[in-house]
């Protein structure tokens, strides 16, 4: 790695640094593809708040599709149930037009927080949604019925997945 973006990632992670969201920020436009690797390792890592300043240096490198695949795995993770919120939080800064089935995936299964963002992206963004990104929800949506937390949450999802999914297939149906 460069010298020069190595001073910059070493700020970004020194818990002691006050601007650490600036050099995340600066790191994340001066990245190569050494830097992405490596910051994708770091979204991986045990560190959350390091890995949620990895995060969103990714979101100002041009590899969207590369950085979602690992904030999601870290979304999904079981270790970071608690602050996954903060992970779906960062996505506003990338493109999820391609991302529907994945943000679907957190509304049902994420912890409060998330699933309340996850809903607000799906009401918000664009979707690239086809025949295909239908039947991948309605997998998710079959497990989540199968599986719920507790049936007043089941009871709430119904209402708001159903209608979600039937305008969805609309679409196809013309």
């Amino acid at each position: 790695m460069q010298e020069d973006i190595q001073k910059v990632l070493n700020r970004m992670c020194d818990p002691k640094e006050e601007e650490a969201y600036h050099f995340a920020d600066k790191l994340g436009s001066m990245a190569d593809e050494e830097t992405k690797d490596h910051l994708i390792t770091l979204v991986k890592g045990d560190q959350w708040e390091i890995a949620y300043l990895a995060c969103r240096a990714l979101a100002k490198t041009s590899w969207n599709e590369e950085s979602l695949d690992a904030i999601f795995e870290a979304i999904f993770d079981k270790k970071n149930k608690a602050i996954q919120g903060a992970f779906v939080q960062i996505l506003e800064e990338f493109n999820l037009g391609y991302r529907f089935v994945d943000i679907f995936r957190v509304f049902l299964f994420g912890n409060f927080k998330a699933s309340t963002l996850a809903k607000g992206y799906l009401d918000s963004v664009e979707f690239d949604i086809t025949p295909r990104t239908i039947r991948k929800a309605e997998k998710h949506w079959n497990h989540y019925l199968h599986n719920p937390e507790d049936e007043e949450s089941l009871a709430l999802k119904k209402l708001e997945v159903e209608p979600m999914l039937q305008e969805l297939k609309d679409l196809f149906e013309e």
